[in-house]
């Protein structure tokens, strides 16, 4: 396949699954440089890995997959990045503006949660299956149920602290 048609899919898939690379990188961010790291690094990461797509996974668990990995990768690295050129990501774009103080409430609580805890509840957001949650972070299907329970009564405790 020619370069330019690879290029071209490529920012047709980003574009497609923009919202969901966002709500990831949301989550595990600290203030906006760190979001649009983050952003960015799960772009490169999709790109260098979208020629070995092979379809075998729904493409949104296959970009979950990808952007959760890349997320947690990130704090965990210590050597320097290279300087790049920054990807901005507009949060009004992405979310309906009557929602976005609730949503950064939601968020807040959220972050505070651990890593696997914060992949688990952005997943039932989304109203993946138990299955989808398990095969994405590489956990069993019935601790993806346990761990969601528990989760959700944290939040509760949280949301009425």
């Amino acid at each position: 396949m020619d370069t330019k048609k690879l290029e071209k899919q490529f920012v047709d898939f980003v574009t497609e699954y923009k919202q969901i690379i966002y709500k990831i990188c949301y989550i595990y961010a600290t203030d906006s440089d760190s979001l649009n790291d983050l952003y960015q690094e799960t772009v490169i990461n999709l790109w260098k890995s979208f020629p070995r797509f092979r379809g075998e996974c729904k493409a949104s668990t296959w970009v979950y997959r990808i952007a959760l990995n890349t997320c947690i990768s990130f704090f965990r690295k210590s050597k320097s990045r290279p300087e790049v050129v920054p990807i901005s990501v507009d949060l009004e774009a992405v979310v309906e503006e009557d929602k976005t103080a609730q949503l950064h409430e939601l968020y807040r609580m959220i972050n505070r949660l651990g890593r696997l805890e914060r992949a688990l509840i952005l997943l039932w957001l989304e109203e993946r299956s138990y299955q989808e949650m398990a095969d994405i972070t590489g956990i069993s299907r019935t601790n993806v149920a346990v761990k969601l329970n528990r989760i959700k009564e944290k939040l509760r405790t949280m949301s009425n602290s």
